[in-house]
């Protein structure tokens, strides 16, 4: 793995908070193309682990991954390079648009940006999917846990976060009896 400095690491998060239109779910295409693929700063499995670990907590996607990634590469430092980085642009961004959102609203040019950008956003989301699946380790129990939370999600209706803590739970329980299964 290479090294990289703390002013480095901020401007590659500022260029990946430029380009994350549609929000956190959209990073892990870029997050692995720019850390891993072209810089091999660290390792696409942890950046996959650092993206279902940050959906699962409170806050937004996008600085919690980042944050994780930080901390992976550089400590406190990282996590504060990453996190600052990954916020600039859109905070200059909203700033702005806070000024002059009237004209936005109305304007069909604008409109047309915001429809072409969510196009591509929903392409994002399908790679991230696509990503994250190959990365998992499929198996029996996998299928299951997987058709249980989609029923729970579009048939019963359950709000994701209980969803997510259910399925958490269940995680942990299995993988404690694995862990004692070995030790006998």
């Amino acid at each position: 793995m290479n090294k990289i400095s703390a002013l480095n690491l901020y401007g590659i998060f500022v260029k990946i908070g430029a380009i994350l239109l549609g929000g956190g779910y959209v990073i892990l295409p870029i997050l692995t193309s720019e850390l891993c693929k072209k810089r091999n700063l660290i390792k696409e499995e942890d950046i996959v682990n650092y993206f279902a670990l940050s959906q699962s907590l409170p806050g937004i996607v996008a600085a919690n991954i980042s944050i994780f990634t930080g901390y992976k590469l550089l400590g406190k430092k990282g996590a504060a390079a990453a996190m600052s980085g990954v916020i600039t642009v859109p905070f200059i961004s909203i700033a702005f648009l806070a000024t002059v959102i009237q004209y936005f609203i109305n304007n069909r040019f604008v409109n047309g940006i915001f429809w072409g950008v969510g196009i591509a956003v929903i392409a994002l989301i399908i790679l991230t999917v696509r990503e994250i699946w190959q990365k998992s380790k499929r198996n029996t129990f996998f299928y299951l846990m997987f058709l249980f939370a989609l029923i729970l999600l579009l048939i019963i209706k359950l709000p994701p976060v209980h969803v997510i803590i259910l399925c958490s739970v269940i995680g942990i329980l299995v993988k404690k009896s694995e862990l004692k299964r070995r030790k006998l």
